[in-house]
């Protein structure tokens, strides 16, 4: 039987450098490094350069490894049967937790400024964090509306 979901929310990583902006950052440093690699060569030190290629290979697989992790989306579902978590990517989906509604709990960890540094789902003395991509701010009010849906799918 299908239950209705109280809460189906979808939580994507923020990535604030388009495809195009890593193109032109790869082609700015890629340029800068050529620079670099001709004095260098000039002065007699051609050792330099593998180097240079070096730096630009670990900045391009630094990005595609950034790029790759942020098309994880998390998947935060809650019905009167369970509260799921599943981590989607455009070639799997993987359940991390699935938990009865009844007597899931959301715990949350704060500063000393009072924002939510971590949120976690628990029962029976195992958690899982949840909402890790988002801001403390964002987290805080990722909080609140998983309490209220878990409250509305407890009674109803």
């Amino acid at each position: 039987m299908a239950w209705p979901l109280f809460m189906d929310a979808e939580i994507k990583p923020n990535r604030s450098l388009s495809e195009r902006g890593f193109v032109i950052l790869i082609s700015v440093i890629t340029l800068a490094n050529v620079a670099s690699a001709a004095v260098f060569l000039r002065m007699g030190a051609p050792f330099v350069v593998p180097f240079l290629g070096l730096d630009l290979l670990a900045i391009v697989v630094a990005f595609l490894v950034s790029f790759h992790s942020g098309r994880v989306i998390e998947r935060v579902q809650v019905s009167a049967a369970e509260v799921k978590v599943t981590y989607e990517t455009p070639k799997l989906s993987r359940v991390v937790w699935a938990s009865p509604t009844a007597f899931t709990r959301v715990t949350l960890e704060r500063d000393e400024e009072d924002r939510v540094m971590a949120l976690r789902l628990g029962l029976s003395g195992r958690y899982t964090a949840v909402a890790a991509a988002l801001s403390p701010g964002e987290r805080g009010e990722f909080a609140k509306a998983l309490e209220d849906a878990i409250w509305r799918a407890k009674r109803g």
